[in-house]
C-alpha cells in the first residue's frame, strides 16, 4: 500500500546513457527513479473509496445496555453503492509498486527477501501504534464507566481492516513467481488468475459443503492475486524496453479494455440474478453469504471492471492528478494512505460513540430526508477527527532515518 513506492520507468526515447567511471561507493548505490502517479493516483481512488463506503455504512443504536450495529446500505437499494467496492484498486497499485521494485534497483544487494523485510518493519510501525492505542483506549474507556457492551464491540470491529495487509504479506513474499509467471505466460497468466477464483468459487457452489467449506477460504487470496497480477503486468510493460511508451494509449487498448470492463459488469449483473449471490459486494446483515467471505464470482468480476476501467482512463487520471489540488490530494496520501486506512473507522466510531452514548442522541433513519441532510455534518465531523488522528500517528508510517 502506502509504504510501497512506485518508481516510473525511464524515458523510452531517451538516447543510450553515456557510461562514465564513478566511485565505488556511487556505483554501488541504487538509483532512485520518480514515481509513476498513475499508481497513486489508484491508491488514492482506492484509499478514499474505502473511507466513504466505511462511513456510508454508520447504522447504531443504544439502549442504554447493549450497543446495536447494523449497515445503513443494507436498506433499500443501498447495496448498489458497494458495487463501487474499491478493494481491487488497493491490489492493483500494490502490485504495480511490487512490479517496478522487482523490475527495478530496488533489490540490489539485498534480494526480494530483504525488499520483503524492509517492507513488513515499514509496516509494522503504523500498526504496533495501531494496536497499542486500541489496547491503551479500551482500558480507558473501561476505567471511566463506558459500558463494556459498547467498548468490546467496536474493539473487536476496528481490526478487522487488518486482513488486508495479511494478503497483501503474501501476495508480496511470491512477487517474484507472478512476475515470473507474466513474463512467461502474459495475457494467459492473467487469464489463470481470474479462472482460478471463479472455478474454486463454482466448485464450492457445486459440491457438498463439508468438502468445500474449507478450499473457499483459499478465495481470500486467489481472488485478489488477480488485480495484484494485473498490477505487476502493468508496471513490467511500462518498464521493458523497445515497447511503446503508451501501449494503454493505442485505439485498440481502449476498445479491450472497455468491453473488457463491459463483459466483466455484465457477468455480475448475470451472476447476482441467477444466484445464489447477494446482490451487496460486500457482507450485509441477513444475508445467508458473503460476497466477501470468502471473495465469490461476482467480486472477481468485479475486480476484472474495476481495472479495466482505471488502465481506460488512466490519461485523464494522471492529468487530473497534476493539476495543483490533485498534487496535494495524491501526495497526502501517498504519504499517509496506510494511516488513513488504519484509523478512518476508528474516528467514525470516536464521532458516532459520543453521538450515542456521550450525547443521548439517535442516528437518522438510513435513506430518509434527515439522512441525507445530515450527511455533510456526519462526513465534516469523521474527517476532523480522522485528521486528528493522522497528524498524532502518521508520524510512525515515515521511515526511520538512518544515522
Amino acid at each position: 500500500m502506502a509504504v510501497l513506492d512506485a518508481p516510473a520507468p525511464p524515458a523510452l526515447s531517451a538516447p543510450p546513457p553515456v557510461v562514465r567511471p564513478r566511485p565505488a561507493a556511487a556505483a554501488t548505490a541504487p538509483l532512485r527513479r520518480p514515481r509513476d502517479p498513475f499508481v497513486d493516483v489508484v491508491r488514492a481512488v482506492g484509499t478514499v473509496g474505502v473511507v466513504l463506503l466505511h462511513w456510508l455504512m454508520a447504522e447504531a443504536a443504544w439502549d442504554g445496555r447493549t450497543l446495536q450495529v447494523g449497515n445503513a446500505l443494507g436498506h433499500g437499494a443501498g447495496w448498489l453503492v458497494t458495487w463501487l467496492q474499491p478493494l481491487a484498486l488497493l491490489f492493483f497499485a500494490a502490485g504495480a509498486s511490487a512490479g517496478y521494485q522487482r523490475g527495478g534497483t530496488a533489490t540490489a544487494g539485498r534480494g526480494w527477501g530483504g525488499v520483503v523485510l524492509a517492507r513488513l518493519r515499514a509496516v509494522a510501525r503504523p500498526v504496533g501504534a495501531f494496536a497499542a492505542a486500541w489496547a491503551l483506549a479500551v482500558a480507558a474507556l473501561l476505567a471511566l464507566g463506558v459500558p463494556d457492551d459498547a467498548v468490546w464491540r467496536m474493539a473487536r470491529m476496528a481490526p478487522q481492516l487488518l486482513w488486508f495487509l495479511g494478503v497483501w504479506v503474501v501476495l508480496m513474499a511470491i512477487t517474484p513467481l507472478l512476475r515470473a509467471a507474466w513474463e512467461r505466460w502474459r495475457w494467459g497468466a492473467l487469464g489463470a488468475a481470474v479462472a482460478l477464483p471463479l472455478s474454486l468459487d463454482a466448485l464450492r457452489f457445486g459440491l457438498p459443503n463439508d468438502v468445500t467449506a474449507g478450499l473457499a477460504w483459499a478465495n481470500v487470496l486467489l481472488a485478489w492475486a488477480a488485480p495484484y497480477l494485473a498490477g505487476i503486468a502493468y508496471a513490467a510493460e511500462r518498464g521493458a524496453p523497445r515497447r511503446p511508451a503508451e501501449p494503454l494509449g493505442s485505439r485498440t487498448a481502449r476498445r479491450l479494455l472497455a468491453a473488457g470492463a463491459l463483459a466483466a459488469v455484465a457477468a455480475m449483473a448475470v451472476l447476482v440474478a441467477v444466484g445464489p449471490y447477494p446482490p451487496s459486494m460486500i457482507g450485509m446483515p441477513g444475508d445467508e453469504i458473503s460476497n466477501l467471505g470468502p471473495p465469490t464470482a461476482p467480486v472477481v468480476a468485479h475486480a476484472v471492471a474495476q481495472v479495466c476501467l482505471v488502465l481506460l482512463f488512466r490519461a485523464a487520471l494522471v492529468r487530473r492528478a497534476g493539476t495543483a489540488a490533485g498534487q496535494r490530494v495524491v501526495g497526502a496520501l501517498a504519504r499517509r494512505s496506510m494511516t488513513v486506512y488504519l484509523w478512518h473507522l476508528t474516528a467514525m466510531f470516536a464521532v458516532v460513540g459520543v453521538a450515542l452514548l456521550g450525547l443521548g442522541q439517535r442516528l437518522p433513519a438510513a435513506w430518509g430526508a434527515d439522512w441525507w441532510a445530515s450527511r455533510p455534518i456526519w462526513f465534516a465531523a469523521f474527517l476532523l477527527v480522522l485528521l486528528g488522528l493522522v497528524r498524532v500517528f502518521g508520524r510512525f508510517e515515515d521511515r526511520p532515518r538512518r544515522s
